[in-house]
């Protein structure tokens, strides 16, 4: 038996799965040696720096939700509904197939959750406090 094909799929699944895995995982191999640096530093008796202090609570404050990145998000996730809805009824103007109508359908019924993910999103950039 060949193990050609067998040795090609996993190759192509072990790629995007480093691709997709292997940044977050350096990133938070990275967070933990700073953590065990720092840990070090305050068992030894030793004061923090405000910078390290600051470069540390970036990340935490730059994930925060704000009015305009839930704007910008629902806009973008709203756009990809309406995409998904153009797609689907310029595709069904050309196809006389009743299979292709189902499909159609089918394709504008999908476009509706990103339709509502994108207003969900609007609607809590009003509510939200934060501003940017």
């Amino acid at each position: 038996m060949d193990m050609t094909p067998i040795l090609i799929v996993a190759i192509v699944f072990s790629a995007i799965t480093a691709i997709v895995f292997g940044p977050s995982y350096l990133k938070s191999r990275e967070k933990r040696e700073i953590q065990t640096t720092v840990r070090h530093a305050i068992d030894k008796g030793q004061e923090l720096p405000p910078e390290l202090i600051d470069a540390m609570t970036k990340d935490v404050a730059s994930k925060l939700p704000s009015r305009t990145r839930d704007l910008r998000r629902g806009v973008i996730w709203l756009a990809v509904g309406i995409g998904f809805a153009a797609f689907s009824y310029l595709s069904n103007l050309g196809w006389n197939d009743h299979d292709m109508e189902g499909a159609a359908g089918a394709m504008m019924g999908l476009s509706a959750i990103p339709v509502t993910i994108g207003l969900a999103f609007i609607i809590l950039s009003f509510f939200n406090p934060n501003k940017e």
